[in-house]
């Protein structure tokens, strides 16, 4: 295989060579630019592990820091917006759903949800069972007493204060999945989408436990990963596409029975949550499901920019929708099984979540929190990352914009139809422009900044290090496209070319 000579040793690798955590100040020119506001990038000699401030509680506190700045932002509603006035919520970008629903599903009146009927057009709770169960707990801590008004900001507060948890969660299973990797999670702790979507709907449980279930695959903990994922399934649809890429990746790696363990637990838990609900309501048990398939062309898809441009309701958008995703899946396997190097676990989980929000027919402003600590270990570069977040930034002022223009009736205050479309389109660009970075990593394999010291996949698990058992195209045949500063190591080789070069699952560093 042939390999490029890197004329010096990067300062990744030498961290590799110490074992100490990689330096993002010294390996990331837009962190290290940054760090000059707190007295410039770390020095070489300086001490890790020696004081109670580790990079881990660090970056807890400082997502708990961005959550509380959100929580700020939503203070003209809290104090009036989300109760008088149909458009304040909107020109103050500070809308929720949490206190709305609390007394539109039923919740004030001690409606259980998906057995009790709800008044209106929602027969019942259109969530699943899990973020059901989440919306429940906060009504069980809500007092009785006071206003209605009273009582859905309280409402919010409870359910605030356990998102904030569940965002603690997110940025501690991000700091830990790359071991030596963890200021990777500034890239969480710091993102400005997150600060402003956090409490808008449920989303941060899912997302939760989503990052919880890689960091146990990161530590080859199949079983467990199963488990946190069907968990997260029952909290929200997306992260069953994870098992998509972990198949392919077993495929190639030869370690199908760790997949089965996974799939076992994820389906074994899904069925424990929903089972209890499915055979005592089902009526109410199916309605997230009828739900999501027959809502029409919504906000923030590119279907709704054709239906508006054309006029076409697009009826059958739905399936439109699903075959796309169903390509784009397919595509991903592909270049799973294609790329030179087996890619990394967390690239291809950003594609297929990447994928599914592309082509979906609706793209609510907090789905962005489905794929930043996906972001954050697929690719961990700021440039990059803020690139993408300033994307979902000037999306998230365009929705709210554009509502505030369609309900302040004949004075049109806001952002008019061909504007947000506008909006719509940044997003889909911002998105598509780090998945296409992510895909040339996983192509060019020596561009992934995660495996400049020679690490093979942090977040594999059981396949990192392991060798291919089967590929597509050759894998022999190195593919360089730039000069890389850096050791050069062959991971995930075939066996027969491995046999034949004697490297076996070892690396060759050059």
């Amino acid at each position: 295989m042939t390999s490029v000579r890197a004329p010096h040793t990067s300062a990744s690798a030498s961290a590799s060579a110490s074992g100490r955590p990689v330096r993002p100040t010294v390996e990331d020119e837009v962190a290290a630019a940054g760090s000059e506001l707190i007295g410039g990038p770390v020095g070489r000699r300086a001490l890790f592990g020696r004081s109670w401030w580790t990079p881990v509680r660090i970056i807890a506190l400082l997502a708990i820091g961005m959550f509380a700045l959100g929580m700020l932002q939503k203070l003209p509603c809290y104090n009036g917006g989300w109760f008088f006035g149909a458009s304040s919520q909107y020109t103050h970008a500070c809308y929720s759903d949490i206190p709305h629903l609390f007394s539109g599903r039923g919740f004030s009146d001690g409606r259980i949800p998906y057995f009790d009927k709800l008044p209106g057009d929602m027969k019942y709770l259109e969530y699943p069972v899990l973020t059901g169960l989440f919306m429940e707990v906060a009504a069980w801590r809500t007092p009785d007493g006071g206003s209605i008004q009273h009582r859905e900001q309280i409402y919010w507060l409870i359910n605030a204060g356990l998102l904030m948890v569940c965002t603690a969660v997110i940025a501690v299973c991000v700091a830990r999945t790359h071991r030596r990797r963890p200021w990777d999670a500034l890239l969480i702790a710091l993102a400005p989408a997150l600060a402003l979507t956090a409490t808008i709907n449920w989303d941060l449980l899912a997302v939760a436990l989503t990052a919880a279930s890689m960091l146990m695959w990161s530590r080859s903990r199949p079983l467990a990963t199963g488990v946190l994922i069907g968990l997260a399934t029952a909290a929200k649809l997306y992260p069953v596409l994870l098992l998509g890429p972990l198949f392919v990746l077993c495929l190639r790696a030869g370690r199908l029975r760790a997949f089965g363990m996974a799939l076992g637990g994820a389906v074994g838990a899904w069925l424990v949550v929903n089972v209890p609900v499915m055979l005592g309501a089902w009526d109410g048990w199916s309605k997230f499901y009828t739900f999501s398939q027959e809502r029409p062309v919504d906000f923030g898809s590119f279907w709704l920019i054709i239906s508006q441009r054309t006029g076409n309701p697009l009826d059958n958008a739905n399936t439109y929708a699903t075959g796309l995703t169903l390509l784009g899946c397919l595509a991903i396997g592909a270049l799973t099984l294609y790329a030179p190097r087996r890619p990394r676990f967390a690239q291809l989980a950003f594609l297929v979540v990447a994928a599914f929000i592309l082509m979906n027919k609706v793209y609510s402003p907090q789905y962005v929190l489905w794929l930043i600590p996906l972001a954050a270990l697929a690719r961990p570069r700021w440039r990059d990352f803020l690139i993408w977040q300033t994307c979902e930034v000037l999306y998230f002022l365009g929705i709210w914009a554009h509502l505030a223009y369609t309900s302040s009736g004949d004075k049109h205050q806001g952002l008019p139809m061909e504007g947000y479309q506008l909006a719509i389109l940044v997003h889909l660009l911002g998105t598509l422009y780090l998945c296409a970075v992510v895909v040339r990593d996983a192509l060019l394999p020596e561009r992934d900044v995660v495996r400049r010291d020679g690490s093979d996949d942090p977040s594999g698990g059981v396949l990192d290090q392991a060798a291919d058992a089967f590929v597509l195209g050759e894998t022999s045949r190195a593919r360089h496209a730039a000069h890389f500063e850096g050791q050069s190591v062959r991971w995930g080789t075939s066996r027969r070319g491995a046999s034949q070069s004697g490297l076996g699952q070892s690396a060759r560093s050059e």
